[in-house]
């Protein structure tokens, strides 16, 4: 029986060396960036950074305006900062008698169209997100299309139609047209959060007995809820700073805060106008921040994922 000869240890390690410089990509070392990599790495960093400076000064910048301006007494350019400083613009603002009863308005109208927009729409969603049915995906298209069209135009269309059912200048109007502006983001959340939930944790429930209400109660809802949440919270503040469609049907029986801004922009100096603008900005910074972890968390992102 013949035997091959086999290659001592140091052979081998000759072959590989000597095949390793022939061939580059089969060298151990790890071969480092060229000049040119380096370079557009540098500048692809370059762009991120200016873009995100661009974007923070776009969105932080008329914030800290309304924040400085509220203090200015006297500000003139090309000052950056005021020249003098006062609170009398605070004073001015919560002054005003309607202040108050704008705000309980603007708060009783969006927690009334949220409810109703609850009641209406998340039957709706579950219906999407569970369900495969005939001209399912016409829906989802259909509702974002209500959004491609200039809002005063539809709702000065509505109001047509509002004057023949005598809904114009009544708090049933003003609930309706805000309820229109919650249609698109209390279905399509919810439904995302609907059809994430894991069909087979929705089998094992049935294969132990659950019924579909019981299923629904104790596995479905749960794990929706985040992304209800979410929905509702975006819901109430799109209420609560509806101005146009609110001033068009409400105005003059119903003036909210939104619409209340109109008011103080025609008749008042800028930095009341800021001051009030701030307050407005309050509530929804603050429901903001509670949902914060949900939002970051991707449960906003999922609403576009419906398949």
């Amino acid at each position: 029986m013949t035997v091959a000869p086999s290659l001592s240890n140091g052979a081998v390690d000759a072959a590989s060396i000597s095949v390793a410089a022939d061939r580059p990509e089969l060298s151990f070392g790890k071969r480092g960036p060229s000049p040119a990599e380096r370079a557009r790495s540098v500048l692809l960093r370059l762009l991120g950074l200016t873009v995100s400076i661009v974007l923070v000064l776009f969105i932080v910048g008329p914030l800290v305006w309304l924040a400085i301006g509220a203090f200015a007494k006297t500000w003139n350019a090309p000052s950056l900062l005021p020249q003098a400083w006062t609170l009398s613009w605070w004073k001015i603002v919560f002054a005003q008698p309607e202040l108050g009863h704008s705000f309980w308005l603007s708060l009783r109208f969006a927690v009334s169209a949220t409810a109703l927009a609850t009641v209406i729409c998340l039957p709706a969603a579950y219906a999407i997100g569970r369900r495969r049915f005939p001209g399912r995906r016409v829906v989802l298209i259909g509702l974002f299309a209500t959004n491609a069209f200039p809002k005063m135009g539809l709702f000065t269309s509505i109001a047509t139609l509002f004057y023949s059912l005598n809904l114009m200048g009544t708090g049933l109007g003003v609930v309706i047209i805000q309820l229109l502006g919650t249609i698109v983001t209390m279905v399509w959340l919810p439904a995302a959060a609907f059809a994430s939930v894991s069909p087979s944790m929705l089998d094992a429930a049935r294969d132990a007995g659950a019924g579909p209400v019981r299923t629904f109660a104790r596995i479905t809802l749960p794990q929706a809820i985040p992304g209800i949440a979410v929905a509702l919270i975006l819901a109430f503040l799109a209420c609560f700073d509806e101005a146009q469609g609110t001033y068009l049907i409400g105005s003059p029986t119903y003036i909210t805060m939104p619409t209340q801004m109109y008011t103080l922009v025609d008749n008042y100096p800028a930095p009341a106008a800021a001051v009030f603008a701030i307050v407005l900005t309050i509530p929804s910074i603050l429901l903001l921040l509670l949902v914060r972890r949900h939002i970051l968390g991707g449960h906003l992102a999922e609403g576009f994922q419906i398949k």
